[in-house]
């Protein structure tokens, strides 16, 4: 295991330094997306302002659930890139999976470490200004748990959107192509995630408490942290949910993941 993860930080280090190798076009790659992505705050908080609040909640509040969301999905995407279908799908197709098993590595790490996209950094700044500017908007006492509880949340989110990502890089190994609904539960859990759930219709919550648990690692944490009421009327002990929900994700994903390559076959390219 030392050995593994010793190649995965240099495949790390390799891909970084590739990265690297322009850093004009990377800064402004960064630049690029850390505006882009920020556009859209904006352009909702603009609209938020003239409606003054959605469902009960400010720029500030919404502002917080959608930092936090931003900056672990950023986050993950910029480790777990390996598993999307963008660049994972591809090589099934056209074989390159079957080289990574001819290595005599753990496979995992070998797809782990098979892209790293820096520029990444660009959506996790956004989404840190984000959560910085909604603290400081925020009228809610935050006690110094609910302060160390912050940093909880972003690891099981992280930990959350990687089990998604790697379950559809799963399903690759059966369907080549890619499944359209699977965006749904991983980018549109994400855009579901950095709003108040209770403005969502009933069957999109239900799709996001028991299907993609989403619920349990924004929204419901989220209401505790900012002293908010629950409409939706659930148990108070469900804010504190998100770390075992998400491990327990992400050991599924894990799981699933080995019986996908134990019975993987080769597309015979």
């Amino acid at each position: 295991m030392k050995r593994s993860l010793s190649l995965l930080a240099k495949l790390l280090k390799i891909q970084v330094r590739s990265q690297l190798q322009y850093p004009t076009s990377f800064i402004l790659e960064v630049l690029s997306s850390l505006l882009i992505q920020g556009f859209f705050f904006v352009a909702f908080g603009l609209t938020l302002i003239r409606f003054d609040q959605i469902g009960g909640w400010n720029l500030g509040e919404v502002a917080f659930v959608w930092g936090i969301t931003e900056f672990s999905f950023g986050i993950m995407d910029m480790f777990f890139s390996g598993f999307d279908y963008d660049s994972f799908g591809p090589m099934v197709r056209r074989g390159g999976f079957d080289q990574l098993l001819l290595r005599p590595v753990n496979i995992t790490l070998q797809v782990l470490g098979s892209r790293f996209v820096l520029r990444r950094l660009g959506r996790i700044a956004e989404g840190l200004v984000i959560l910085i500017f909604s603290i400081i908007q925020i009228h809610a006492s935050l006690s110094i748990v609910k302060v160390l509880y912050i940093p909880v949340l972003v690891i099981s989110q992280v930990l959350f959107f990687s089990s998604l990502f790697i379950i559809g890089a799963t399903t690759t190994f059966w369907t080549m192509d890619r499944l359209e609904i699977l965006n749904v539960f991983t980018y549109g859990g994400g855009e579901v995630m950095s709003y108040p759930m209770h403005i969502f219709p009933r069957s999109i919550r239900l799709i996001f408490t028991f299907i993609v648990p989403a619920i349990f690692l924004s929204y419901y944490p989220a209401v505790y942290i900012l002293n908010k009421p629950n409409p939706l009327g659930s148990p108070a002990f469900f804010a504190f949910l998100a770390p075992f929900i998400s491990a327990f994700m992400f050991l599924l994903a894990l799981r699933f993941w080995r019986f996908g390559v134990k019975n993987y076959q080769s597309t015979g390219s």
